[in-house]
């Protein structure tokens, strides 16, 4: 029986009386901040250098109050999701959001209009100075901001044009039917959740049943889903070509001023290195025992867990000493983490699934588990502690306009703690824990670096279809899926026919381009690990990078960290270490 919110110790809860500390605090500052929007729009039509400023710091203001109403309503939601006023509380904020972008989406337009010489010079001056990088940027995207009575038309259809991803996660979570899977020996129901676990059944019939039951889901629906899909794409499509881009990958790129270079390289290293995937695919077969291997099969653990529990506060610390080479104050501020209550822990009645981390300005960054006791769980703190404290540092640094980093650098601070703790366990770990230690990093490497690299791929080739004329088809969709994946997978592994439909339950393909930023944050998190772990003084660069926030745009971020995206080096160590982890457990 699940826990009730009202019998977790309190110290396990954090604490969002730091936002606001009753209700009625809440309604007051809510009220303020609705009144205050129509002040913004008294700067409309009549924006020049000398009174932007006063415009760009109400904005800032503004911006912030509503980031605290948004975040308070919406973590109090994710406590208890059936909680109705919580729901309506959350909804009400996500609607005071959206008046709030439509009412200041003329700025941009505005500032935009004045010459580049103008802009220069403001984004050169002390009075600019925290807004120097809104600047630099509508500086460098002049040519793709449209007027202003254009923008407020696209900030208006931006309430419907993610509507996309909203019908397919409606489709996914609500209306998608599961058969019951039988071969655990009673009938078990299958979920998204469930089938995680029964993917890593032990017996290779629950495996295969849970398979072809979950994807029998998505066969009965694979038209819709594709025509969902397919908008979607043409929404990406569309939307670059308004802006005056040659192509959505184009826009998804220069974004982030990210060189083409990164993308192409990322996609060089891995398929240069897929026959040491193809020779784990089929070290998986020899380890598990099979005659077949089927991709089913790829998620069942080689090694037995640890079986062990880990308490939330023994974890804790294992992740604290697992740190150490972070420094002496980054720790302290872990500890401010767990005695002040940024941490919400336990797995409660209603409480939103998963984990993460949310980061504001006027607050410590918080952070949600649902903790259950397992080594990786261990992991999961690691990894959600490294985006907060990545935020911490930036937010400590950085102005409020300045603070907030982009996706793109995102998972590297999470995954650099992640693999800090891999490396600390090894240490010390024998027998069946080190083996079950590399088969984990193996998989990491695994889902991370090759499967999101994969999907990097098949989202090209939809956008590119599309954009040549071609039209997008449930059929020819999963024709090219069904082709990757035997290249990606090799053949030590039977690509179950089921398996070209993969593409059809992926939610982040509705947000495009996004996925090969984990498989370069991976990329990224193992090369500044080898170095903190490798190269005295390293540790000063590594807090730069964590402090540096948005002020930079993302590549010469990571290279404040020592890592360049642009060469091919940082993308052959990591495709090195996949090597030497699998030689390792092969040895073993």
């Amino acid at each position: 029986m699940a826990l009730l919110r009202n019998d977790v110790a309190t110290s396990r809860k954090w604490d969002l009386s730091i936002l606001f500390k009753t209700q009625e605090d809440y309604e007051r500052a809510f009220k303020e901040a609705e009144m205050e929007i129509p002040s913004i729009l008294e700067y409309k039509g009549k924006l020049n250098k000398d009174n932007a400023i006063d415009c760009l710091k109400a904005n800032s203001k503004l911006s912030r109050k509503i980031e605290k109403l948004y975040t308070f309503a919406h973590l109090q939601k994710d406590e208890d999701t059936s909680n109705q006023a919580s729901q309506a509380l959350a909804e009400r904020a996500s609607m005071l959001l959206t008046k709030f972008a439509s009412a200041v989406s003329f700025i941009e337009p505005e500032i935009c209009k004045l010459s580049t010489a103008t802009l220069k010079e403001m984004a050169e001056s002390e009075t600019y100075k925290d807004y120097s990088c809104l600047l630099n940027n509508i500086i460098r995207e002049k040519k793709h901001i449209l007027s202003a009575k254009e923008e407020k038309i696209m900030s208006e259809i931006s309430s419907f044009t993610g509507d996309f991803q909203n019908i397919f996660m409606m489709l996914d979570n609500a209306d998608l039917k599961f058969n019951k899977v039988k071969a655990t020996g009673e009938e078990t129901e299958l979920s998204h959740g469930m089938y995680s676990v029964l993917l890593q059944h032990q017996n290779q019939d629950v495996r295969k049943e849970a398979f072809d039951n979950y994807y029998n889901a998505y066969r009965n629906s694979i038209n819709t889903i594709a025509a969902t899909y397919s908008a979607s794409v043409k929404k990406d499509c569309t939307l670059s070509a308004l802006r005056g881009y040659k192509s959505a990958l184009q826009r998804a790129l220069y974004v982030d001023d990210i060189d083409k270079k990164v993308y192409n390289n990322l996609i060089k290293a891995v398929k240069k290195s897929t026959p040491a995937l193809h020779k784990y695919v089929k070290y998986r077969k020899k380890a598990l025992g099979l005659k077949e291997l089927h991709m089913y099969d790829m998620y069942v653990s080689i090694v037995k867990d640890v079986d062990r529990e880990y308490e939330y506060e023994d974890a804790y610390a294992m992740v604290l000493e697992a740190l150490k080479p972070l420094g002496e104050d980054y720790r302290k501020i872990m500890e401010r983490a767990y005695n002040e209550r940024w941490i919400d822990v336990e797995e409660t009645k209603n409480k939103r699934s998963g984990a993460y981390s949310w980061g504001i300005y006027d607050a410590p960054p918080y952070v949600l588990l649902n903790h259950q006791k397992t080594l990786h769980d261990v992991f999961v703190i690691a990894h959600e502690m490294g985006h907060a404290m990545h935020t911490y540092h930036s937010n400590a640094n950085q102005c409020y306009e300045k603070a907030d980093y982009r996706i793109f650098v995102a998972e590297i601070a999470s995954t650099v703690n992640e693999v800090l703790l891999l490396k600390h366990l090894l240490k010390t770990a024998e027998g069946e824990e080190r083996k079950f230690l590399l088969s984990y990093y193996l998989d990491m490497f695994r889902t991370t670096l090759f499967r999101q690299t994969m999907f990097a791929e098949f989202e090209k080739y939809a956008h590119d279809e599309y954009e040549q004329g071609r039209p997008l088809t449930a059929e020819n969709m999963s024709a090219k899926y069904y082709e990757l994946n035997q290249a990606y997978y090799g053949k030590g592994v039977i690509h179950d026919k089921d398996i070209e439909i993969e593409w059809a339950r992926i939610p982040h393909f509705y947000n495009a381009f996004y996925v090969y930023k984990y498989a370069t944050g991976l990329t990224t998190a193992v090369n500044i690990v080898n170095k903190l772990l490798t190269e005295e003084g390293y540790l000063d660069k590594y807090l730069k990078f964590l402090s540096t926030g948005g002020s930079l745009y993302p590549l010469p971020t990571i290279e404040i960290a020592d890592v360049d995206l642009k060469s091919m080096e940082p993308f052959d160590f990591a495709m090195s270490e996949f090597k030497k982890t699998l030689d390792e457990l092969v040895s073993l």
